[in-house]
C-alpha cells in the first residue's frame, strides 16, 4: 500500500480504527473516493465532558506524579504515536481520526479543582499538567481552561508539573513564575525532532521544533524550572537526534531531561505501521523490527518497569547515548524535587449537583 494511504493535511493520521469496546464499526467505501475528495479536511469538534471530579489518580512505579488533571479528552496535536490514542475507546470513539478531531472538553475543570483542593482529604502533592493529552493544544488558546487551573493551583500554592509540545505555554509564564517563587513548578517541553518537516508528519498540530525551544528560552528567563522530554524515541526515525536535541534544549535553558521509548498500545501499532507506509515506507520494516527487538518480539509491552524504557542491546545504546548527550550539555536526568510547604487550603465554592 506504500504510497497509496491516504492522507489527511494538519492530521496525524485519515484512519479509524475499530473500537475494541465495540461490536459494531464503520468500514471505508472502496467507492467511496469521489466522497473523499469532496471532504479533505475533517473538521474538529468539540464536545462538553461533564465528569465531576478532575483529579485524577496514577498508581505506575514508572510515572512521575500521582495526581493529574486533564481539561481536555483526545488532542488535536495529532501525533501518531500517542499511547493515550486508545483511552478515546472508552468513551465510544475510535484511536485514529476521532481521537484528533472530537476532542471533550471539561468546562468546569477550574472549578471542580478549586472544590477538590479545598477539601480536608486533598494532601499537597504536585498536580500534573496533564497526565493524558496535552493542556495547551490549540483550543486551549481560546477556551483558558488550562490557565483558568493554573490560577486555581497558584491561588492554593499547589505545585505542579507541566509537560506539553506547544509555545504556548509561556502566556501562562506569569503564573508559572509565581508558583516557582516557591519551589512549585516545573514545565517540561516535549521534543521529538528538531526537524521540522518530520515534525509536521509526525506531530502535526504542534508548535514547530524552533518555536519549542524559543519556549525554553522564554519560560527559563521569567524564573521557571524547564526541561526537555525527548519523547518518544523512535528507532531509525529520531534516535540519531538525541545528542543535538539536548545540546539544543540545554543551549536554551533547559536544566532537566527525561527519555522515553515509542511504545505501541492496542489501535496505536497499526496506525503507526500505517504512518510508516505513508511517510517512510523505506524504513518499515526497520522500525517496527527495532521496537520488536527492545520490546521481546512485540510491539507493545505493557509492563511496569520495561514499557517506558524498552530491553535488549538497542535500548540499552540508546540510554547510554542520552546519558552521554546530558552529560555533554551540563543537564541533569534528575528531576527537580518540587515543594508542596506553600500549600495553603482557601475555601471552595459549591458546585451545583445538577445542572
Amino acid at each position: 500500500m506504500s504510497g497509496q494511504r491516504r492522507t489527511f493535511r494538519g492530521r496525524g493520521t485519515a484512519d479509524n480504527p475499530p473500537n475494541r469496546y465495540e461490536r459494531l464499526a464503520y468500514v471505508d467505501d472502496p467507492e467511496g473516493a469521489e466522497a473523499f475528495e469532496e471532504n479533505p479536511l475533517p473538521r474538529t469538534e468539540l464536545l462538553r465532558d461533564v465528569s465531576r471530579t478532575i483529579i485524577a489518580r496514577n498508581d505506575s512505579p514508572d510515572i512521575g506524579f500521582e495526581a493529574s488533571v486533564n481539561p481536555y479528552r483526545g488532542c488535536e496535536h495529532g501525533c501518531v504515536y500517542c499511547y493515550a490514542r486508545p483511552t478515546h475507546e472508552q468513551l465510544g470513539f475510535s484511536s485514529g481520526l476521532d481521537f484528533e478531531t472530537k476532542i471533550l472538553v471539561k468546562e468546569d475543570a477550574p472549578e471542580l479543582l478549586r472544590r477538590e483542593l479545598a477539601l480536608p482529604r486533598w494532601k499537597p502533592q504536585p498536580i500534573a499538567l496533564s497526565g493524558v493529552t496535552d493542556p495547551y493544544q490549540p483550543i486551549e488558546r481560546r477556551l483558558q481552561l488550562t490557565r483558568r487551573c493554573l490560577e486555581v493551583l497558584t491561588d492554593f500554592r499547589n505545585p505542579v508539573v507541566v509537560v506539553t509540545k506547544n509555545h504556548l505555554v509561556t502566556r501562562d509564564a506569569d503564573l508559572l513564575a509565581q508558583l516557582a517563587c516557591h519551589d512549585a513548578a516545573l514545565v517540561f517541553l516535549s521534543i521529538t525532532t528538531l526537524d521540522a518537516v518530520l515534525q509536521g508528519k509526525l506531530e502535526p498540530r504542534s508548535s514547530a521544533p524552533a518555536r519549542r525551544l524559543a519556549a525554553i528560552e522564554a519560560l527559563a528567563r521569567a524564573g521557571v524550572p524547564v526541561g526537555v522530554m525527548v519523547a518518544p524515541i523512535i528507532p531509525a526515525v529520531n534516535d540519531h537526534e538525541i545528542p543535538a536535541i539536548v545540546a539544543a534544549a540545554a543551549h536554551a535553558g533547559a536544566t532537566t531531561a527525561g527519555h522515553t521509548m515509542l511504545r505501541l498500545p492496542h489501535a496505536v501499532k497499526d496506525l503507526f505501521e500505517g504512518w510508516l507506509e505513508a511517510h517512510l515506507p523505506d524504513r518499515k520494516d526497520k522500525v517496527l523490527g527495532r521496537v520488536r527487538e527492545m520490546r521481546d518480539g512485540r510491539l507493545n509491552d505493557p509492563q511496569f518497569g520495561s514499557r517506558m524504557r524498552g530491553s535488549g542491546p538497542y535500548a540499552s545504546g540508546v540510554h547510554a547515548l542520552f546519558s552521554l548527550a546530558c552529560r555533554r550539555a551540563g543537564i541533569s536526568q534528575r528531576r527537580r524535587p518540587l515543594s508542596a510547604a506553600a500549600f495553603r487550603r482557601l475555601e471552595g465554592p459549591q458546585l451545583p449537583l445538577f445542572r
